[in-house]
């Protein structure tokens, strides 16, 4: 991740409307994070996802290399560093990463930069777009450089020192949603407010309710739950 302007920023104003799907990501981070656990953001954002947790009294640190943007998470009361070379190493519970590995070209690298922050046994927590065949003028605007299958999300991060515990694929409606999208796609890459609300109010919960059924199969995303090794396993 390098320290420049993001090109996304708009539509990751627009996605603040997103409200369900916002708060499925929330609570995924949750579930996963205890009371005292120290937490990494990696790619945080405007804060979306940190600075909640900062309220809910979570001990977050928040990654974000894009200057304007930091700002913003730190006026929200979360400590917010340009890389990961400013955290201590082995001094986390949880690395969270959410809609970021994908923009990064050297993503195992940054894979074993997390690595290095947890502690043993500490987890990592990567969500991130599913399938190539997804890809849209939306993942040029905001520099994706790929999207994963279950396959080569789970290498990656194998590669990185993880052992991968779960991954399935999340949102099959919006797998659907997205080729039809592709099929009128006009090459601006400019998200549709109130479609994105339609969906989100509408679609996003059914969806939910059926990748019970078909997250082994496909999804507009990917999930993934991995962990470090603890001591004893070297």
């Amino acid at each position: 991740m390098q320290s420049q302007p993001y090109s996304g920023i708009d539509n990751l104003e627009v996605m603040q409307d997103a409200v369900n799907y916002n708060r499925y990501l929330l609570t995924t981070i949750r579930r996963h994070a205890s009371e005292r656990s120290r937490i990494v953001d990696f790619g945080a954002g405007t804060g979306q996802f940190a600075i909640p947790l900062k309220q809910s009294r979570f001990d977050v640190t928040a990654v974000e290399p894009d200057t304007i943007m930091r700002r913003r998470i730190a006026a929200g009361g979360v400590v917010a560093v340009g890389s990961c070379t400013e955290l201590s190493a082995a001094s986390f519970d949880l690395a969270y990463s959410l809609n970021v590995l994908e923009h990064i070209e050297d993503h195992v690298g940054t894979l074993r930069q997390l690595h290095a922050t947890l502690k043993p046994a500490g987890k990592l927590l990567i969500y991130v777009p599913a399938f190539q065949i997804l890809y849209t003028s939306m993942d040029a605007k905001v520099g994706h450089v790929r999207r994963y299958t279950r396959a080569s999300l789970s290498a990656a991060v194998s590669a990185a020192g993880f052992t991968v515990d779960r991954v399935a694929y999340v949102d099959c409606l919006g797998f659907l949603a997205t080729l039809l999208f592709k099929l009128g796609d006009r090459g601006t890459g400019t998200v549709n407010r109130t479609a994105l609300k339609l969906y989100d109010r509408l679609v996003f919960p059914l969806s939910a309710c059926l990748d019970v059924v078909m997250r082994r199969w496909f999804g507009k995303n990917l999930l993934l739950l991995a962990h470090k090794a603890a001591a004893a396993d070297g």
